[in-house]
């Protein structure tokens, strides 16, 4: 099946998101983000200025994460490339960030902590996807250890994951056998 919206023209504009998970010390782990927005032909923006080519915004997160309890224990922002010296201003925008818990209301706190005039959309979309991404290399971490249930983690994991999707909604199955296994009927 074919669909109708295959990319007919030039392309004008790419947007990657990388994230990767490292293991880095048994207790805490690193979750490092990367958004990178090319264009490929010269622009001209409403101020008249006029941009080149290429990369417009490169920017990496660093968080060191708790695995006890998915507390961000450091953060660290590099500007690699911005299309202006004044957004270097918010290099500092996510300082505040560190010591929250990756869980339920962190995309709200991070909004209201560093959305707007705070800070950069740019690095606050960036954090906001590393977030469900460091709950999946939190996931990959403790996989590799052998497999002991432990009722106070699987509980966090339920509490984050309960209706962040159809299969997790509250009166689903997957969430019913999590209440099963941890008695909370």
């Amino acid at each position: 099946m074919q669909s109708i919206w295959k990319s007919r023209g030039e392309k004008l504009h790419t947007r990657n998101i990388e994230i990767t998970t490292y293991d880095y010390d048994g207790q805490r782990i690193i979750v490092e983000g990367f958004l990178k927005d090319d264009r490929f032909q010269e622009s001209r923006v409403i101020t008249g200025e006029k941009f080149p080519s290429g990369v417009i915004h490169h920017m990496a997160i660093r968080l060191l994460v708790n695995c006890s309890n998915l507390l961000i224990e450091d953060i660290d922002v590099d500007l690699i490339a911005v299309p202006r010296e004044a957004c270097r201003e918010t290099i500092r925008c996510l300082a505040s960030i560190n010591g929250l818990t990756i869980t339920k209301g962190f995309t709200a706190k991070v909004k209201k902590l560093a959305g707007g005039d705070k800070g950069c959309t740019h690095l606050v979309e960036l954090l906001l996807a590393m977030a469900p991404a460091a709950i999946q290399g939190y996931a990959a971490y403790q996989s590799k250890k052998p497999a002991v249930f432990d009722p106070d983690r699987a509980k966090m994991i339920l509490e984050f994951l309960i209706n962040t999707c159809r299969a997790w909604r509250e009166d689903g199955p997957l969430v019913e056998m999590f209440k099963t296994k941890l008695n909370m009927k």
